[in-house]
């Protein structure tokens, strides 16, 4: 509805009064409209409806950030019609994700030297992210695989029953077996000892998850890592490991430094965290990490030449909003690792 604003002939005040032909005659939903509207009668009708929905800053039920400070608030407007995929016409934005890739895998504790570039990408959230470490992990097995002669076309990965359904997606849509490792009473998390169990040569990965959507608990990736290692010796497997950290990724460093559930472990190639959960940004961003540029193989990296430069991509999709990654480094930049008072 408008909102228009009627003079009094006795007084100088003005009184808001709802009023348009919008009132009256019905708006369809599901096709156009006959005519066009004002952008006050698009802004209010749009409004009100969306009254209905809950709270953001109440909503405790799905953990992402729906608070930021407006500082940060005023840089994703700015930010907000920048395509991520025109690197060449938004470097700065280019070299802030850069930034951000690398401070998290310094962060994890990747073999990264002073003067090497970390391996990693930022996506819509950790969803796309572990889309993007399966594959990797899939297409390394069946080049591994190719190169022994052997079968490649039954892969499979081991994960606890707990994962969140992207794991799922991520099975279904790419033709993956999932093998899961049942819960029981009292232990709500992956065993490790059942998951190496379950581990044949077919297995491209075993996907440990730290802060479980069903109780938050971590699970000891450690443990895994030590059996895992003991099995690929006596098999002469090269089973790999991936830690799911969407919830703990941006907890554990702070709160738990000397665990050791990251890249200190040797059998952990790729580490997933959400920005948008604990990284304390809106939705939706996340992250995905590698341990060497080994890890991910050439043949997944697209190059594109659209804007005339060179730009290696491996997402998958293409366009998307600059926002959330200037609020990401926003929030490394503002917090560092101690939050001061300020």
């Amino acid at each position: 509805m408008v909102l228009t604003h009627v003079q009094s002939d006795e007084a100088a005040a003005s009184a808001a009064v709802f009023a348009s032909r919008y009132v009256q005659e019905p708006v369809p939903s599901y096709e156009l409209g006959e005519k066009s509207i004002s952008k006050d009668a698009a802004y209010q009708i749009i409004h009100d409806e969306l009254l209905l929905d809950g709270s953001p800053r109440l909503n405790l039920a799905s953990f992402v950030t729906t608070w930021m400070e407006p500082e940060c608030d005023r840089l994703i407007l700015e930010g907000m019609n920048k395509n991520y995929a025109d690197m060449d016409e938004y470097p700065v934005t280019t070299e802030l994700q850069n930034r951000c890739v690398n401070i998290i895998a310094r962060l994890f504790n990747a073999p990264v030297g002073a003067g090497e570039t970390a391996v990693g990408v930022g996506t819509v959230g950790s969803s796309e992210a572990i889309m993007l470490a399966g594959l990797a992990f899939k297409r390394r097995w069946q080049n591994r695989r190719k190169a022994e002669g052997k079968p490649y076309d039954r892969p499979n990965i081991v994960t606890g029953a707990n994962v969140q359904v992207c794991w799922e997606k991520f099975a279904r849509y790419f033709e993956v077996e999932l093998k899961e490792v049942k819960l029981s009473e009292g232990c709500y998390v992956m065993d490790p000892d059942k998951a190496v169990e379950m581990v044949d040569e077919n297995t491209i990965c075993v996907a440990a998850i730290l802060g479980s959507t069903l109780t938050g608990e971590f699970e000891d990736v450690k443990r895994l890592n030590d059996l895992l290692a003991a099995k690929n010796k006596r098999t002469r497997w090269d089973t790999p490991i991936h830690v799911d950290a969407a919830s703990g990724g941006f907890i554990a460093p702070f709160l738990y430094p000397e665990l050791e559930w990251d890249f200190r472990l040797p059998l952990v190639k790729s580490i997933n965290v959400s920005g948008h959960k604990y990284g304390l940004v809106y939705p939706g961003v996340g992250w995905v990490i590698w341990r060497n540029k080994e890890d991910l193989p050439d043949e997944l990296i697209f190059h594109i030449n659209y804007l005339g430069a060179d730009q290696p991509t491996f997402t998958l999709n293409f366009s998307k909003g600059s926002s959330q990654i200037i609020a990401q480094y926003y929030q490394f930049l503002r917090l560092g690792f101690e939050v001061q008072n300020s």
